[in-house]
């Protein structure tokens, strides 16, 4: 197993628009990237599970030209608003950073 924040380019996160977040994972090695699609670990029903949210509320996009996944669902609070801890959205990629993938990636 490894953690996907040693074998990804990036993980980010970032507002879209005041409601929604949207979530990026992305490789910059093809071979990788299609070694961890393989094993179907990355799906809208794990961004769910991560975030507290229903996985049908999770627009997921698995996009191979960019060697990338993208995850968009609804904030809870907006941008902004009283309560709000991450204006930008910016700190939200962090449940990502610790997903295991069963891989076995030489040291």
């Amino acid at each position: 197993m490894v953690k996907l924040k040693h074998i990804a380019k990036a993980c980010k996160s970032k507002n879209a628009g005041p409601f929604y977040i949207t979530l990026d994972i992305m490789f910059d090695n093809a071979a990788l990237f299609e070694r961890v699609r393989e094993t179907g670990v990355i799906t809208a029903e794990l961004i769910a599970s991560l975030y507290g949210v229903d996985p049908k509320d999770v627009l997921f996009t698995e996009y191979p030209p960019a060697l990338a996944w993208k995850a968009t669902f609804a904030r809870r609070i907006p941008s902004g608003a009283v309560g709000d801890t991450d204006i930008y959205g910016a700190q939200q990629h962090a449940p990502l950073l610790d997903i295991e993938i069963p891989l076995d990636i030489a040291a």
